[in-house]
Parts: structure tokens; C-alpha cells; sequence
């Protein structure tokens, strides 16, 4: 037998073992035989460095050094999803599916483990990328640590897609974070608070060698891609598994909202039994056609829904009320607790949102408060324990000044919230807006991190954000924890957001009520920021999505003469105030004004594409057939029910070749 042969075969055989030992928790081999064998590996690749595989089971135990997290734009976002915490909540959005697609729906029921998101990436059964879920576009590039992770399958089993995205979480089982504590408790060290946050810090350390001493599973769910040989969700759970993924085996195929709340109520109560955390169940539309239907929201996809299970409470004692500016100005009331633990974590203050909230609940200094997290993520107050509160309880007055420069605050009729008028003289609301406009989904300014916004608006360096541009390596040097290189890269980083596209800078301006979404929607309507600027409140709601308060915050955002000399500052440093010619030519007017349904199955291209063709030409993607739309583009294998409906409606039905020649 050759060298080589021998390599080979030692790998197939020791990832055999991996998967029976750390997936199928079924050894076959016991621990002193494996190793024997890893060693024998080890060796020969050593002498052998020809045959190197960077997949290879002898990489396992780590080893590189990963200095900086190059971040990488996902093929194929990661969306968040809807919750519902009711049956009725679950009926409503069943309803809203039925309404949507043709035929019977079923579900798949899945447990909603609690650990760090993750991507990876598949080509030719070999694992090339491991990206963190980020902000759902872009995420960090965490390959050297994934690969530790002896249930992350590094080649594949079986048959399986030329490439394909596969996504889950990692997580970190209850008895391997207990024998971490245990270990730092004789150590001497801090415990750590809980296994998610355990498990996401793992990821981003700097050595593999240290993530592969941490006891971290992956549990898979969901497989993205091209032709991947399957048409359900439940089918794509076998096929995960019949490639070597470790995918639970508690998922199940429900017929209707009554059968996913038999699971919902099981598990309510088993899943204290579970090795992992979790807080919830995922329920999917099992058909993938049928999701393709459905698509998606701005944030979440319509196919899916999490159910979450009831949030844990604790009492404690509410020592103080504090407010905080946020950077529109809004005031938020904070309580300050007496430290309680809940949920896996030390809760130390909680929202209490608005003064509506504090009066209904009459929430006082001294009480004795019922606290749960909402969505198991945000501490909030829920009830007030009566029967403890002192005799000298006093009722809480609301603050009428902002408590950071003094300013009368005001509150506009419908607005649950109070605003600090003063703008461009309240420092949170001028730190915060600085801090946003650098964050990843805006200009995502390498180097430069809020407490360094902070520290440059308070020493006087910059007064709002096109301040930035005017930044010089010696200006920033002095600051604290400022290093020669880091200053390098600060300063580099703001030239560098100058290439940032036009509807990320208008999304970065802070604009009130003018989230991702609504800035891509201007940006494409009106194609620079003059245009928008120059928009009436008439011209404003006329476009897709943007109501009245919409179009009264950008009026008002643009008939400030400072926010106008910050703009025309960003344009005088080179800043993109307008779509760049590469967009601009990609789209048209054709469409303009049409409303089009898509539905079915095609060919020349996918229905992702198609959808983008429609916007790409002015008209309007809609998922449901009314007496506006002007046009169905049926597919194959579309429902009868559209099709039925369109022709009672007298709408067009056209093919994707009928489309394709609209906006040739």
C-alpha cells in the first residue's frame, strides 16, 4: 500500500469514527484505539507535507492564530425571524399563508436551540468557510475555529450538492459548560455566565487551539442552495443527516396549528430534559415551492414562525428610576435593580419604555417589581408586588428636562415618548447619531468603535458625522488605547467609507423612522439626494412603502439648514449622495406603476432574479392577486386558485418568456 493510500485511508476511517462518535453518539472504537490512530496519521503527514488536506481529521486540535475576523458578505442572507408567543398568533399567520398559496400546507416543527448562528459553506462535499451570522448580510469569517468542532462534518458523506450553504448554531452543552466552570472555579477564575454567551465568545477566539478544548456542538437545520435534490424541509433534515451533519432528531411534520401546539406543549415541559438550551419551537411551511411563494419581509421570512416559549420571571427591588437619550432625542426610563438571576444571566436594569408604562403599572422607586425577559433577550417589568410596597412609596413624576443638557423636553400628540428638541447640542443624540451612522449596515467604518466616537466628541475633535472626514492620524493618536497602527487603520477606514453606496449613506444619516429598508426605497425612487431633498409630502407617499410619518421626518430632516451644511460637507469629501452609474443603468421605467404577482416554478431564471427584474424596472412585487394588480407571471406548477382568481379579476397571466420580453 502507498504512502498516500495509506493517508487516504486513515482519514476515511478516523472521520468514520468522528461521525459515529460525535453525531450518532454511537462509538465504534474506543478512545486510546482512536488516538493510536491519529497519531499514526499525524505522523505520516508530517513526513509527507505533499499530501497535505486542509480537512484533514488531524486539524482538529487547532492551532492557528487568527489575528483579525475578515468579514464576508453571505451569498444568501440570514434572515431573523417573526415571533408569536399564542395559538392565536400562529392561527392569524396560517391564515395569512392559505391566503397566499395554493394547495394543503404542512409544517415542520423544529427545536429552537439558544446558541451562536452560523453559516457554512459547501463545495465538492469539502467545508471551504464558516461565517458568523453578523448582521444577516455580513457576518465574520470563523473557519479556523468551526473546524475544531468535531461534529462539524469537514468532508461529506454520500451524495451530495456540488455547493450548498448550510446553517445553524452552535451551542455548548450543559454538562461541558458545568466542567468548564468547574475547572475556572479551581482555577480561581470568573465563571462564565451561561452557554450561548459561552459558545458565541468561543468563535471570535484568536487560537483554534483553545475553541478545540471547548466541548462545542452544531446543530444544522435548514440547506441553502441550487439543485439540491429534495423539495421539502423535512426531506432536507434526512439528507443533512445522510451527509454527516448532526441535524436533531426531534423535528415533526404537523398537518395543522393543533398538531405544531401538541409539539409546542410537549416540549414546554421535555425540554428541561434536553443536554442544550432552548427557548422556543421554529415552525416552517414544509414545502420549499411553497416558501418560495411566500418570500419574505424586509426582515423575516413568511414562511416561518418562532414560538417562544414562556419567558422565566424573577422578583427583586427597584432601587432607581434613570433616563437615557437615545439618538433621536427619544427618552427612555430605566429601572436599576437590585442584581437578580434570570434566564442564565445577572440582570442588573430593565426598560421601562415610556411614562404611559410607568403610570399604568405605577412602577415606584423601592418597589418590588416582577421581572421576565421578553423574548428571553430584553429584561422588562411586568408587574408591581403591591403587598410589599413601602409606606412611604412616593408616585413617580416623570421628568420634564433632558437629564443631559437641561432642555425642556416635548411630546408630540400619539407619541407614547418624550424628545429633547435640542439636536445638535445634546451630546448622547450627537454621539449616538455618529455612532450609527459608522455601524456595519451603514458605513461600517473599520477601526473605529463607539466608545472611540464617544472619546472624539467629547475631547472636541468632531461635532457630527461628516466631521470624520476632516481627521488626521495625529488628531486621534492622543487619545486612549490609541495605538500608531490603530490610528493608521482609523483614519483609513473613514476613506474608505466614501465607496460606501448611496442608499447606505442615506440610511446612515439617522433619519427618523428611515430604517435599511425605507432608504433603499428613496435611494431607488429618487436616485440622489437631491431629488429627495427636494421631494414634496404629495411626491413622498406616492412611493412603494412610505407613509405619512415617513414623509414628514425627511421633510423635516432636509428643511434643517445644519443637517443640509453636514450633507453638503459629505459631498465636498467625496461621500456617494446619488446611485451609481452601475445601478442606474440596470434599471428603467418600464414597469412603472404596474403592480406583479409572481407564482410557480421557472426556468430562464429563478424567482429571486425575476423579483428583482420587476423592481430593477419600477414595478411593484406583490404576493397576493387583488383587482390592482396588473399582472400574474405564472410558472409552472403554479396553484389553480391564482390562476382561478386572476381570470375571474379579468388580470393578464403571462409566462416568464412573456415577462422577460416587457423588460428586454
Amino acid at each position: 500500500m502507498s504512502i498516500e493510500t495509506q493517508i487516504q485511508s486513515l482519514r476515511s476511517e478516523l472521520r468514520e469514527h468522528n461521525h459515529n462518535y460525535y453525531v450518532l453518539d454511537h462509538p465504534t472504537i474506543d478512545d486510546f484505539d482512536f488516538d493510536m490512530k491519529l497519531k499514526q496519521l499525524q505522523e505520516l503527514e508530517a513526513k509527507h507535507p505533499e499530501f497535505f488536506d486542509p480537512n484533514s481529521p488531524t486539524l482538529r486540535v487547532g492551532g492557528e492564530i487568527t489575528k483579525n475576523f475578515n468579514t464576508i458578505v453571505h451569498e444568501h442572507r440570514m434572515y431573523s425571524l417573526d415571533n408569536s408567543y399564542s395559538k392565536e398568533d400562529l392561527l392569524d399567520w396560517e391564515k395569512r399563508i392559505e391566503k397566499n398559496v395554493d394547495g394543503t400546507v404542512e409544517f415542520v416543527c423544529e427545536l429552537k436551540y439558544d446558541g451562536a448562528s452560523i453559516s457554512l459553506t459547501y463545495e465538492n462535499g469539502s467545508l471551504v468557510r464558516a461565517v458568523t451570522r453578523g448582521d444577516g448580510t455580513q457576518g465574520d469569517d470563523v473557519t479556523a475555529n468551526i473546524k475544531t468542532i468535531k461534529s462539524v462534518p469537514l468532508q461529506l458523506k454520500g451524495d451530495y450538492p456540488d455547493k450548498f450553504d448550510i446553517r445553524g448554531e452552535i451551542v455548548l452543552p450543559f454538562d461541558g459548560f458545568h466542567k468548564m466552570n468547574e475547572e475556572r472555579l479551581e482555577a480561581g477564575e470568573e465563571l462564565y455566565r451561561n452557554p450561548r454567551n459561552t459558545a458565541s465568545g468561543s468563535l471570535k477566539l484568536q487560537d483554534s487551539s483553545e475553541v478545540a478544548k471547548r466541548p462545542l456542538e452544531c446543530l444544522l437545520y435548514s440547506i441553502i442552495g441550487r439543485d439540491l435534490g429534495f423539495t421539502t424541509q423535512f426531506d432536507s433534515l434526512d439528507k443533512a443527516r445522510h451527509m454527516g451533519f448532526k441535524v436533531p432528531e426531534a423535528a415533526k411534520l404537523a398537518m395543522s396549528v393543533d398538531e405544531v401546539l401538541e409539539f409546542v406543549e410537549y416540549w414546554d415541559v421535555h425540554r428541561h430534559d434536553l443536554p442544550y438550551e432552548t427557548d422556543g419551537v421554529v415552525i416552517k411551511v414544509n414545502s420549499l415551492q411553497q416558501q418560495e411563494e411566500l418570500g419574505y419581509t424586509a426582515k423575516a421570512p413568511r414562511w416561518a414562525m418562532a414560538y417562544k416559549f414562556k419567558a422565566e420571571q424573577v422578583s427583586t427591588r427597584l432601587n432607581e428610576i434613570t433616563y437615557q437619550v437615545g439618538r433621536t432625542g427619544a427618552i427612555t426610563p430605566v429601572a436599576n435593580l437590585k442584581p437578580v438571576e434570570l434566564a442564565g444571566t445577572t440582570v442588573k436594569r430593565a426598560s421601562l419604555h415610556n411614562a404611559d408604562q410607568i403610570a399604568k403599572l405605577d412602577i415606584r422607586e423601592g418597589d418590588e417589581v416582577y421581572v421576565e425577559k421578553g423574548g428571553e433577550i430584553i429584561p422588562k417589568i411586568i408587574a408591581v408586588d403591591l403587598s410589599k410596597r413601602p409606606a412611604d412609596s412616593k408616585v413617580t413624576q416623570y421628568i420634564t428636562q433632558c437629564p443631559e443638557c437641561q432642555t425642556e423636553l416635548v411630546r408630540q400628540e400619539g407619541d407614547a415618548k418624550h424628545y429633547c428638541p435640542n439636536y445638535n447640542g445634546c451630546n448622547p443624540q450627537i454621539i449616538g447619531r455618529i455612532q450609527h451612522y459608522i455601524s456595519r449596515k451603514a458605513m461600517d467604518i473599520e477601526g473605529l468603535g463607539g466608545e472611540t466616537v464617544a472619546l472624539l466628541v467629547n475631547e472636541g475633535l468632531i461635532f457630527n458625522y461628516s466631521d470624520l472626514y476632516t481627521l488626521k492620524k495625529e488628531d486621534v493618536l492622543p487619545l486612549e488605547r490609541m495605538a500608531e497602527k490603530s490610528a493608521e487603520n482609523l483614519i483609513n477606514g473613514i476613506e474608505s467609507s466614501k465607496q460606501i453606496s448611496f442608499e447606505r449613506v442615506l440610511f446612515a444619516l439617522g433619519i427618523r423612522y428611515v430604517g435599511e429598508t425605507v432608504a433603499k426605497k428613496l435611494a431607488k425612487h429618487y436616485k440622489s439626494i437631491d431629488a429627495i431633498a427636494n421631494a414634496s409630502n404629495e411626491d413622498l407617499i406616492a412611493v412603494d412603502e412610505i407613509g405619512e410619518r415617513i414623509a414628514e421626518s425627511v421633510i423635516e430632516f432636509f428643511s434643517s439648514e445644519e443637517n443640509n451644511v453636514f450633507i453638503e460637507k459629505l459631498r465636498i469629501h467625496g461621500l456617494q449622495l446619488e446611485l451609481s452609474a452601475e445601478k442606474l443603468a440596470n434599471q428603467t421605467d418600464k414597469l412603472k406603476g404596474l403592480s406583479i404577482v409572481v407564482s410557480g416554478v421557472f426556468v430562464s431564471v429563478s424567482r429571486t432574479e425575476l423579483k428583482k427584474l420587476i423592481e430593477d424596472n419600477g414595478g411593484k412585487v406583490s404576493s397576493s392577486i387583488s383587482s390592482k394588480t396588473n399582472y400574474l407571471v405564472a410558472g409552472e406548477k403554479m396553484g389553480p386558485s391564482k390562476r382561478t382568481k386572476a381570470e375571474l379579476l379579468e388580470i393578464p397571466i403571462i409566462s416568464e418568456d412573456d415577462f422577460l420580453l416587457l423588460v428586454e
